[in-house]
């Protein structure tokens, strides 16, 4: 075993691409992520305890074909509802929130090329991702004055460009065929470029130490002149400019993420209440499940759990909604509003699921060999992505303001 503390490995070559299935619409989607969680539940806590990376799991979701559900029909990818994205990732993480949040870049990034990239970008791109290709994220830096601020740097060559800049909580990199990197180009333009893994200059390394969402190998990326091919530069800076949803998407699987977690928890609080506690002495009754405090927070827990899952439908149908005409920037701002509310939800009833688990199960709850522990772990290191304090902010602003929320993949 590896200390958790220190640099696992360096991953320099590709992974292996593995033939990936058509799936061809929703349903088929949504078979596929139950295949996907009935495998990743398996080994899911010990994956978590040992640190032990998803390898199997997330190929298997590539080779059933859900790294192409986001794609468009135009391009021979299934272009599954919003709903159902949403609902993929809930399935997902509901068994194993590392391995969701691990293709969680992958989407967000397909709908940036959607918006900015040319059609022979998209095709290129679509085709690969279509064709078994994982794309990881290289885009927030340590050190810098928030996630925005970027420092790598993309200059032009006699063949295309080279990149170069350190970057940290890359989720997905280590497990990716092409790297996401955004940039700054001579212009001090926002830019994203494609690297291929395997190039010459780049180097991922397995460094992710965070206590929760613990094997997304979420760390760091180092780039010393990397070749980029001249075709894979896109102008990601763009997206502020014109009305889009891809920040909505983006928090859009975040939140599924999160309502995952939480399904996860309250699943387990069940189970153990039922299987494993004992009533406290004053019940006066046999079993810790006919407690009548017990009864009632679970109770309260599947209402707000079930409330949360709700808002996240509904946000999920306004973006399909959103999506099936003209994007204007009050579409936008709606899209993003919608989602807000369902994140605020998923992000208190994972942070209260997990932590309520302990209280209803008692102190045997909390003996390692449960590891129930990484439930509120995973809420809580994962619900960090986006201060849900300014999800309250951005909803009251709009209602009582009409005032639009920013165009940001955090929003």
């Amino acid at each position: 075993m590896h200390s958790e503390t220190e640099p696992k490995d360096f991953r320099d070559q590709a992974p292996p691409l593995l033939p990936a299935a058509r799936i061809e619409n929703d349903a088929q989607a949504l078979e596929a992520a139950h295949e996907v969680a009935r495998v990743a539940r398996e080994e899911a806590a010990l994956r978590d305890r040992e640190r032990q990376l998803p390898w199997r799991e997330l190929e298997l979701f590539t080779r059933l074909g859900l790294g192409g559900i986001g794609i468009p029909r135009a391009y021979e990818g299934a272009q599954v509802s919003y709903v159902t994205l949403a609902e993929v990732f809930r399935i997902i993480c509901a068994a194993d929130p590392a391995l969701g949040q691990i293709p969680q870049n992958h989407f967000g990034i397909l709908n940036v090329i959607d918006n900015v990239a040319s059609e022979a970008q998209k095709r290129t791109l679509f085709e690969g991702v279509l064709g078994g290709r994982r794309i990881g994220n290289a885009g927030p830096e340590r050190n810098t004055r928030h996630t925005l601020d970027v420092r790598a740097r993309v200059v032009a060559s006699a063949d295309g460009y080279r990149v170069t800049g350190e970057k940290f909580y890359s989720t997905g990199a280590l497990f990716a065929h092409w790297v996401a990197v955004k940039a700054l180009d001579e212009q001090d333009r926002a830019v994203m470029v494609f690297v291929e893994r395997g190039a010459p200059g780049l180097r991922i390394v397995d460094d992710w130490s965070g206590f929760g969402q613990r094997t997304t190998a979420s760390g760091t990326v180092l780039l010393d002149d990397v070749p980029v091919a001249a075709d894979m530069l896109i102008h990601n800076g763009r997206l502020a400019d014109v009305p889009s949803i891809q920040g909505a998407v983006s928090q859009l699987i975040q939140a599924a993420i999160d309502a995952g977690i939480a399904q996860a928890a309250v699943d387990d609080t069940i189970a153990f209440v039922r299987e494993r506690a004992r009533p406290w002495v004053d019940a006066g009754v046999e079993r810790a499940a006919d407690e009548l405090y017990t009864i009632a927070e679970v109770g309260r827990l599947q209402i707000e759990l079930h409330a949360a899952n709700a808002l996240l439908e509904r946000a999920g149908r306004v973006l399909d909604e959103i999506a099936a005409q003209p994007i204007d920037a009050d579409a936008a701002a709606r899209a993003s509003i919608a989602v807000a509310e369902a994140k605020v939800l998923t992000t208190e009833i994972s942070l209260l699921a997990s932590e309520k688990l302990f209280e209803l199960a008692g102190s045997r709850a909390t003996l390692a060999e449960f590891n129930l522990d990484r439930h509120w772990r995973n809420a809580r290191v994962h619900t960090l992505h986006d201060p849900v304090r300014w999800k309250y902010h951005a909803v009251g602003n709009y209602h009582l303001n009409g005032a639009r929320p920013a165009r940001h993949s955090w929003i």
